[in-house]
């Protein structure tokens, strides 16, 4: 699973799943051949919510040969843009960071069910919110989850009273230049990563902004831009810590 086939035949389906009262809707990709459980990989998505870019990661993801899935944190039919502003959606979950866990877990619940996963092999990835969003899943300690990984994520901590062990592995791929995530921030994480005992890496890529893998992204003034470099190696590493901790 070391490359990404770009002419494997995929098939897709959308999953409803419900949280409380809630129903939110998984986006899944997976090999079209796929005869049994393969592993999973979670992607949390961006605050635009579960749009065309990240239905089109998870599938990036399905051809490495694993079941992408999807997540939803935010509701069936709820969206973003995902070129505007989009804090009414994240907002309301950044400050509920106990609803948020709840509704990522129900999303790991629902990705157990499926099929077609391998429900000892699973392992998330977020960018941005979404960034955040998986290590919020580590935090909450699953027995399930092998790892996550963090693209260019936000770091604050959810504040939900002592920390128990993390026992998933973590890898972050952060730009150094972040200014949602600024030197303090990243400091801060490493330490609660290491006092809960998670086995835990930083990739840091010099020069690199808040979203540096989001091609075509150019707001400068925000730090918002697309660092090609950065993409690249972010990718590379990634697939080398799915392929070590699913095998």
């Amino acid at each position: 699973m070391s490359a990404a086939d770009t002419s494997l035949e995929l098939r897709t389906e959308y999953l409803d799943y419900t949280e409380a009262d809630s129903v939110f809707e998984a986006y899944v990709a997976y090999p079209s051949d796929t005869t049994g459980p393969r592993p999973c990989v979670l992607v949390a998505h961006e605050w635009s919510g579960l749009n065309g870019a990240m239905r089109a990661m998870t599938e990036k993801v399905a051809r490495l040969g694993y079941v992408g899935f999807a997540l939803d944190v935010y509701g069936k039919g709820i969206r973003g843009s995902e070129t505007g502003d989009n804090s009414g959606l994240m907002g309301p979950l950044m400050a509920d960071r106990a609803l948020l866990r709840r509704r990522l877990l129900a999303g790991l619940a629902a990705a157990r069910k499926h099929p077609a996963v391998d429900t000892g092999r699973i392992a998330a990835i977020g960018y941005c919110f979404g960034g955040l969003c998986v290590l919020d899943l580590a935090r909450a300690a699953p027995p399930d989850l092998r790892g996550v990984v963090s693209f260019h994520g936000v770091f604050q901590p959810p504040n939900l009273g002592a920390q128990g062990p993390i026992s998933a592995k973590v890898l972050l791929l952060h730009g150094w230049d972040d200014p949602l995530a600024p030197p303090a921030d990243v400091a801060a994480v490493a330490r609660e990563l290491t006092a809960a005992g998670a086995p835990w890496e930083l990739h840091a890529y010099g020069h690199a902004q808040h979203a540096f893998t989001f091609a075509g992204a150019n707001m400068p003034e925000r730090g918002i831009v697309h660092h090609p470099e950065a993409d690249r190696r972010s990718w590379a590493a990634m697939r080398t810590f799915l392929e070590e901790i699913l095998a």
